[in-house]
């Protein structure tokens, strides 16, 4: 059972700047409780009104010189911050990690990092310096929609960072150098910086060498020491941010007399870095968009901040338009500049000031996000499959800024609704399990007792409901189904009984009547069905859980409980005609998904989700954030795979396709193209990933035996695809699910099982057909699971060919 976290934490005074212990023990722990560093910050004061967050106010500057006279073993530098930090040692970067800490509710929960100093360090004197970012901690008083302001929503303060150097001698004794009122802090050229405007960066007011050892900050003033935000500081398990691309443009335009417009080529989250020249005090801006306007000039639209499009809507100081952009003072030197402590999302750069043409090597953009495995793939031989999978991977990963978040760009929050929906489809494609771990933690600080919120950290909205919150136990679920996770459930399974409870409470007669439903659907659909299902779900997973626990009479309560719901559900949306308008894709879907239907009514269901495809604009899905997910699962578990196929592999709107036919390279919000409303990078309709590598590739997990112990291998080869190519990073080991169609109207399957688990394959093919089964170049014969029934056998680990002929 996780324990409540403390508001606060108590730091234990530090005796020195610089301590030797005997005690090598001491030196493992990190930045806990018992050691003597203190958290620090500049003594200024934050503004008490709003207007005047928007006036400049530079990113405090931090230094700490150290002296080492004999030969270590290695050295370890614990570091974290309440807001973002930037560490150099000697005046070189330390690590690679950007947007550092992850984001969290800093008043609960801490992350720190650790780094190995052992080779960076030298003999002699050396310097610590540290920058200090804004970050969530210290956001602007913006109004998001004219009412959402994250210094109201989310617990907010002063940048503060603490930290903590070890080095390990040979004796066994070590010497710390930690924060406290010893470190001398000024001020830099950031002038402004917010994680979501953008900054403002004066090359005049840099500081050389402020960050090396022998800088004279006899001027500077002591850090003020504080008590920090608050919350329990914890080692980071998860990845961090990293740059992971450089991007190249692919062209550079000048559309009107010095402005120019640089094309990335591809939407992407990040920053950039670029070659800046000019006259001594001249202004170079950048703003960022994801789209043109037809006449050449950038449409920044998509990515205004909070939809603050008109002047006052954002309260007091703030711009009219919320654009997001970057402002770059110059001095008498060429440079290359890239902005520290925000990111954007964008294809095009729109770029003011310059005294002559940019070059294409000029410009490079930084594509950064959580830097999880990506060792999972799918490819085939349709390219545009290929581009939709190329699209949702680099959607996925351009919202996974330390949380998985709705948009990168106006809103950079971690909703519920959209991790409920494509939690599954990230863990294909990528190695979710440590990233998503922080993404429960991140809801037990957001939760409380007595109503739904809908997002984590928490930012203020509380309107969705429990498909939303829901998200806290679903994620759970996947992390056991995917990875074996048990431990979690363990650790948590009393808070799961307890959010249970308060389910109960907000909807005592079971059938849920208030939240967002079906969102972005293009015929209503009520919360009614999508709200209730989810309680079921909830309901289901914790009687697995139950059942893990070894807690019959929860067990038997859930299981009681599923089957309240899914009556509810079934009267309610199956018994009785449906005579209001309603999506009746997402319908039928969500019934045969949830297995609401009874089992000899399930065609009469198929049937009528097979006409509402069709009666679908162009036949194609209309569905939103959970219908399209149920709309793929059902109707290719239903009807013959080719169905969806068509729907996938067609360019007419709605759909994958019809975005890739517009020049969409990331995926949109909505399946219309964008009015200058929705953004052009969510990933809410990238399931279609998951449709992939569960069908085409037909790799599913077993509920029955988690952590791919044993798993489905069921891959389908619709009507017009001649080969696929998948794999997916299973605990055991990479699953290979290959195929391609032979001369002679023969399919050869290349599958790899890993060696530990066991393959449940099932192969769509006919009783007249002949199948062959080589492993490791030799015959094999398995057994069959269903003599019956053709293509259907299982397998250990090992290589195998597979021949289905004739």
């Amino acid at each position: 059972m996780v324990r409540a976290f403390k508001n606060s934490i108590l730091l234990i005074a530090c005796v020195a700047f610089v301590s030797c212990t005997e005690n090598p023990k001491q030196a493992d722990c990190g930045l806990c409780e018992s050691v003597g560093a203190k958290w620090i910050q500049v003594e200024k004061e934050l503004p008490t009104e709003d207007s005047l967050f928007y006036l400049p106010n530079p990113a405090p500057l931090f230094r700490k010189e150290f002296g080492v006279e004999s030969q270590f073993d290695s050295a370890k530098l614990f570091i974290t911050a309440a807001g973002y930090y930037k560490a150099t040692l000697n005046g070189e970067a330390i690590g690679k990690n950007i947007l550092d800490p992850a984001w969290t509710d800093y008043t609960k929960r801490i992350y720190y990092a650790e780094y190995d100093l052992s080779t960076q360090i030298q003999e002699g004197a050396n310097c610590l310096g540290v920058s200090l970012g804004n970050g969530f901690y210290n956001p602007l008083p913006m109004r998001k929609w004219g009412r959402r302001n994250p210094r109201e929503d989310l617990n907010v303060g002063k940048p503060t960072f603490i930290a903590r150097l070890v080095l390990y001698y040979p004796n066994g004794k070590t010497k710390e150098i930690s924060t406290d009122e010893s470190w001398k802090y000024s001020y830099g050229p950031l002038i402004k910086n917010s994680v979501y405007l953008g900054v403002l960066y004066d090359k005049r007011m840099e500081v050389p060498g402020w960050d090396r050892p022998g800088f004279n900050d006899t001027d500077w003033s002591s850090a003020q020491v504080g008590e920090g935000p608050g919350g329990q500081l914890q080692a980071a398990f998860f990845p961090p941010v990293q740059v992971t691309e450089e991007i190249r443009p692919k062209s550079i335009n000048e559309i009107e007399k010095d402005v120019y417009i640089v094309d990335m080529g591809v939407n992407f989250t990040g920053t950039y870095k670029i070659r800046l020249a000019g006259n001594a005090g001249d202004t170079i801006t950048v703003r960022f968009g994801e789209r043109l306007y037809e006449d050449g000039t950038l449409n920044p639209m998509t990515t205004v901040v909070g939809q603050i499009k008109r002047p006052g809507i954002g309260g007091p100081g703030a711009p009219a338009i919320a654009w997001q952009t970057s402002s770059y003072v110059v001095d008498t030197e060429p440079t290359w500049f890239s902005p520290d402590f925000t990111y954007h999302t964008f294809r095009y750069m729109e770029i003011v000031g310059l005294q002559k043409p940019p070059h294409l090597t000029d410009v490079v953009g930084l594509y950064f996000h959580t830097n999880v495995e990506r060792e999972s793939h799918f490819t085939s031989s349709n390219p545009l499959l290929n581009q939709i999978q190329d699209a949702t991977r680099r959607t996925f990963l351009s919202n996974l800024i330390s949380v998985q978040s709705d948009c990168a760009v106006r809103e950079k929050f971690g909703y519920g609704g959209d991790l409920n929906a494509t939690a599954e489809s990230f863990i294909y494609n990528f190695d979710m399990r440590d990233f998503y771990r922080k993404t429960v933690y991140d809801w037990v600080d957001a939760m409380n007792d007595s109503i739904f919120v809908d997002t984590a950290p928490f930012a203020g909205i509380k309107y969705c409901g429990i498909s939303w919150e829901s998200a806290y136990l679903i994620t759970q679920y996947y992390l056991y189904l995917y990875y074996d996770e048990t431990d979690l459930v363990h650790e948590l399974y009393e808070n799961n009984l307890q959010w249970m409870d308060k389910v109960a409470r907000i909807h005592p007669e079971g059938l849920v009547d208030s939240g967002l439903s079906d969102h972005e659907s293009l015929e209503p659909v009520p919360v009614q069905l999508t709200g209730t299902a989810h309680y079921l779900q909830c309901a289901e997973i914790m009687e697995t859980f139950a059942s893990l626990m070894g807690d019959k009479e929860n067990e038997q309560r859930f299981t009681a409980l599923a089957d309240k719901l899914r009556g509810m559900i079934k009267a309610e949306f199956w018994d009785k005609p449906v005579t209001e308008k309603i999506n009746r894709q997402t319908l039928f879907s969500t019934l045969l998904f949830h297995r609401i239907i009874p089992e000899d009514e399930v065609a009469v269901a198929r049937d009528s989700l097979v006409q509402a495809v069709k009666n679908g604009p162009s036949g194609h899905f209309n569905t939103g954030i959970f219908g399209t997910k149920y709309a793929l699962e059902t109707l290719s578990e239903h009807t013959p795979i080719d169905q969806v196929y068509a729907i996938v592999n067609s360019t007419q709107y709605p759909g994958w396709g019809h975005m890739i036919s517009r020049g969409a390279t990331t995926i949109w919000e909505t399946w219309k193209e964008s009015d200058n409303v929705f953004t052009n990078c969510h990933p809410m309709f990238g399931t279609v990933t998951e449709w992939y590598y569960r069908w085409l590739g037909g790799i599913r997990p077993n509920p029955d035996q988690p952590g791919f112990k044993e798993f489905v291998l069921a891959p389908r080869t619709p009507t017009g695809l001649d080969s696929v190519s998948c794999s997916y990073r299973s605990p055991y080991g990479d699953i290979v699910s290959n195929w391609r169609r032979e001369p002679g109207n023969s399919i050869l399957y290349d599958l790899t099982i890993p060696v530990g688990s066991v393959a449940s394959v099932s192969l769509d093919m006919k009783a007249s057909q002949g199948l062959s089964i080589t492993k490791d170049g030799k015959a094999f014969r398995p057994s069959m699971t269903d003599p019956s029934v053709p293509g259907r056998f299982k397998l250990e680990g090992g290589s195998y060919k597979v021949v289905v002929s004739g």
